[in-house]
């Protein structure tokens, strides 16, 4: 057949159903233009902004999708940027839904391909989001191997029809979602897993892709998928910014490395030393882990940041932008031995709430001790 039925296949409705009313009454207030400033803040890269707009003007509650493998512990971009990024959606009138991929985890050899400890990692994971201050009223937990099985007659027409659509060579550039290059030696489940991850999409009627910038490639997928299939309402694409890791030289964080990162349930003592020894050169603004760590968490989080110093070294100072602290520091006025203290003050602040809870809940406890002691696999 040219198409599968369009009832498995059915296209991203701008029709405004199955609205909540809370939701509805949260966003009457904003405008459609303030609405698109919250959303599009989210996107280091939008495709396209028109049609988000357009988006936004038709349809009260969009559908936004957002997914993760489980696949060890929890970093700060993944668990508070996530919970920045999903509470601006829900505040402007969105709808979230979270795709936990256990069976993409399976399929990419995650925890060596043990579903039973990728499911307990997922549930380790949404326990940290629900501590760090997720909004879950108009947030949706699904997973992948229960939502498919119980829809597979659903799914499986649009993995085969986007999978029969495209040569061998366009799949395999989108091995980067894997955290895998074309380069490597990718099993038969790793070439098919690009082909599930865009049929995802369609399948849980996104109107827009709010995934990080390595996962843009697929989602460019679907949308050259719509243009195959004639469909009109193409998934808009929102891709937020890839955190460094600390260290000199990482572009993205590295869940196998432990000095890579600072973990959602990390201790005081950790954090301090991570920071301590991250990558901060004076002066130097670009490819500064510690600066993006400002950027794009505390800044967000707090507002603001205070640096507490003598005062031959300019004494105490409250940056309430980001520009103004880049200032400074460009100038030389603020300098790494009090911006380092101050940024490890400030992610502990917003880390305190994650350990007290793995800490005091019986439940997250043991998901946690279970997790540490799980193999991470690449």
């Amino acid at each position: 057949m040219e198409n599968p039925p369009a009832k498995e296949v059915e296209s991203l409705s701008l029709k405004a159903e199955d609205e909540s009313a809370s939701s509805n009454s949260s966003n009457a207030q904003m405008s459609v233009e303030e609405r698109f400033r919250i959303v599009r803040s989210i996107g280091e890269e939008c495709i396209q902004e028109e049609e988000l707009l357009n988006l936004l003007t038709k349809k009260p509650q969009p559908i936004c999708y957002d997914g993760f493998e489980p696949s060890g512990r929890m970093h700060i971009a993944q668990g508070v940027m996530k919970t920045i990024n999903v509470n601006k959606l829900t505040s402007a009138g969105c709808k979230v839904k979270i795709w936990i991929a256990d069976w993409f985890a399976q399929l990419n050899n995650k925890m060596g391909g043990d579903l039973n400890k990728i499911q307990v990692v997922g549930r380790y994971l949404i326990e940290i989001w629900k501590a760090t201050g997720m909004n879950l009223e108009n947030v949706e937990f699904i997973w992948s191997s229960e939502e498919i099985n119980s829809r597979a007659h659903e799914y499986w027409p649009i993995v085969m029809d986007i999978a029969r659509r495209n040569k061998l060579p366009r799949i395999m550039r989108c091995c980067q979602i894997m955290g895998r290059t074309d380069q490597d030696e990718l099993t038969a489940a790793q070439i098919f897993y690009p082909c599930m991850q865009c049929a995802d999409i369609f399948f849980l009627k996104a109107d827009i892709c709010q995934l990080g910038m390595d996962q843009r490639k697929v989602n460019v997928l679907a949308r050259e998928y719509c243009d195959d299939t004639k469909r009109k309402n193409k998934p808009i694409i929102l891709s937020h910014h890839m955190l460094p890791g600390l260290l000199q030289g990482q572009e993205k964080m590295s869940k196998s490395d432990p000095n890579s990162a600072i973990f959602m349930e990390d201790e005081e003592a950790d954090v301090n030393l991570k920071i301590k020894k991250s990558y901060c050169p004076p002066n130097i603004v670009d490819g500064n882990p510690c600066l993006e760590y400002l950027k794009y968490v505390v800044f967000p989080w707090f507002n603001e940041f205070k640096v507490e110093r003598k005062a031959e070294n300019g004494g105490e100072k409250t940056f309430t932008t980001f520009e103004e602290l880049v200032s400074d520091y460009e100038k030389g006025d603020l300098h790494p031995a009090d911006l380092k203290p101050a940024l490890s003050k400030a992610l502990n602040r917003i880390l305190q709430p994650v350990r007290d809870h793995f800490k005091n809940d019986e439940n997250a406890k043991a998901l946690l001790k279970r997790v540490k002691g799980f193999k991470v696999t690449k």
